[in-house]
């Protein structure tokens, strides 16, 4: 008796997974002859069709239409399908491309970065890259916040340029890798000049020397120099006795360094005094001035 149960039971699911099977090809065919016929059909009920032609034929017809969202969700869906077929990699291509014109940077890099490894002979590989580079370039933040992303965009652009030198693109991304440097030049100016203005006047020099030296030719140089003679005033008139004269021969040689760049500048009355201060300690402490 039980063992009948139990074949009842299994002859049950098997009928229950024929009808479902036979079901979904209904679905499906239904799908296809509506779309075929011209009706509008969602995008949910043409992915749920489990037909790959059709999503992929849908997908290229939104593509088209530069329905970029729907398009994104059609060919993620038939990507799998595809596997090893010649349109693998346009599939793939188009896809990110569609999640970058639909502005979803972060998808689309991680698609990109890995079409590029895994589609290098590709005749998309190109257009690829620059996508790459661009969704850094869009995902940068202002230089108040954490630059890494712009480094990269950086590193993106110089090597798009040095693979593909005569790509019509070259001039463009030159323009733009301007503009991120001057992005990295005023980040390392907020960052010292933080140090500035919190009075922690060793941590500024050194901050504001090393912005200097990896960005000499920066549009803050005079503020930064002045702020490097302004710091070590500070630091020495504010110091122990015996770092005071150490302290004040830092500030004539960052007050000279300045005069020499910026002899006419508005701040040049203000150092002086400074400078007036510091050789007056030098003497009395008979601290010869280097």
């Amino acid at each position: 008796m039980l063992k009948l149960y139990y074949k009842t039971i299994v002859l049950l699911l098997c009928l229950v997974a024929v009808a479902g099977s036979a079901f979904a090809k209904v679905e499906q065919k239904t799908v296809r002859e509506k779309v075929e016929s011209g009706k509008k059909v969602s995008v949910h009920k043409v992915i749920k069709s489990a037909d790959p032609d059709l999503i992929y034929s849908e997908g290229l017809k939104y593509y088209g239409r530069e329905k970029w969202k729907q398009a994104a969700d059609l060919f993620d869906a038939c990507q799998a399908y595809y596997v090893g077929d010649m349109r693998e990699d346009s599939i793939a291509f188009m896809s990110a491309r569609s999640k970058f014109k639909n502005r979803d940077y972060v998808d689309a890099t991680t698609q990109l970065d890995e079409f590029r490894r895994k589609f290098g002979r590709s005749v998309f590989i190109e257009d690829s890259e620059a996508m790459l580079a661009m969704c850094h370039y869009y995902l940068a933040p202002d230089p108040t916040r954490d630059q890494t992303i712009t480094g990269e965009a950086i590193i993106a652009f110089t090597e798009f340029i040095e693979r593909y030198p005569n790509s019509k693109r070259v001039e463009a991304f030159s323009n733009l890798i301007v503009e991120l440097t001057d992005r990295l030049k005023e980040k390392a100016y907020l960052n010292a000049y933080t140090y500035y203005k919190i009075q922690r006047y060793k941590s500024a020099v050194v901050a504001l020397r090393n912005a200097l030296k990896l960005y000499p030719d920066t549009p803050h140089r005079e503020d930064i120099l002045y702020l490097i003679a302004v710091s070590n005033y500070r630091l020495a008139h504010n110091s122990i006795e015996e770092k005071q004269g150490e302290r004040y021969l830092n500030l004539l040689d960052s007050y000279y360094s300045f005069i020499n760049e910026f002899p006419e500048s508005k701040h040049r009355k203000e150092l002086e005094r400074y400078t007036k201060e510091a050789k007056d300690y030098l003497d009395k402490n008979n601290i010869e001035k280097q």
